[in-house]
């Protein structure tokens, strides 16, 4: 069976001076439908590099990157941006919403970029996924007449919207509070129960524990890809996870 994710000794190299930065060193990783994956590591680790890449929001130096079965390691911007929009959901800790733009129309957005849907079925689809992450009657409101953990709900609403096979997710509870940082996780641990494939970085291990794989980053490699055959992990158990793979 083809994985919807699968990278092949993939570098990302970068020229500090003279001297060569390996942000990736050779990564290999598969991801398969419906799974909930946890990208670890502290800063410089090369979690963000690896979802940037991930995400087609870059390119690899050398490597092979194949997503849903379609090689995209050499493909151009014009054409990555074309598979993000078709295939990709976002989810940013900043939440990324047009801020003078309801809550409605920023859900709309991506499918206003690929045209599949007409007006009363764009609509008809946002209204149904607002209401799916818990805003039904605040459709019509702006960013700023939300709270953060209603925002980063527009935001995941809006990263469903084409329908993508993945939705990768940065640090999505980084700028939350503890009760809106729950909230969202239990919101996504949903959409991994429905089958939706969810590939997120995170740094805090309370979050990472509600994924059901956990892979560990130091130094541009993956020290660890624990998948929880176990089950669930709990937060003290993805510390210790952590913890042994970074000895």
């Amino acid at each position: 069976m083809a994985h919807l994710i699968e990278i092949r000794d993939m570098y990302k190299i970068y020229a500090i001076g003279d001297e060569p930065v390996h942000a990736l060193d050779g990564v290999s990783l598969t991801v398969d439908d419906g799974e909930f994956v946890a990208i670890m590591g502290s800063s410089g680790s090369g979690k963000s590099t690896m979802l940037n890449i991930l995400g087609c929001l870059d390119v690899p130096t050398k490597g092979s990157y194949l997503l849903d079965g379609i090689e995209v390691a050499r493909r151009t911007p014009t054409e990555l941006a074309h598979i993000r929009n078709r295939k990709l959901g976002f989810v940013f800790q900043n939440f990324n919403l047009l801020p003078r733009t309801s809550a409605l129309e920023n859900v709309e957005l991506p499918d206003l970029y690929r045209g599949r849907l007409n007006v009363r079925e764009r609509r008809r689809r946002a209204m149904e996924l607002l209401a799916r992450v818990g805003l039904r009657g605040r459709e019509r409101h702006t960013p700023a007449q939300l709270s953060g953990g209603q925002q980063q709900r527009v935001a995941i609403a809006r990263a469903l919207m084409n329908n993508p096979p993945v939705v990768f997710a940065d640090e999505p509870t980084g700028n939350l509070d503890t009760k809106s940082s729950i909230e969202i996780m239990n919101l996504f641990t949903e959409l991994s129960n429905e089958g939706i494939t969810i590939v997120m970085v995170t740094h805090e291990d309370d979050i990472a524990a509600y994924a059901k794989r956990h892979v560990v980053m130091r130094d541009g490699r993956v020290m660890r890809d624990d998948r929880g055959e176990g089950g669930r992990k709990t937060t003290e158990q993805v510390s210790q996870l952590v913890k042994e793979a970074l000895a």
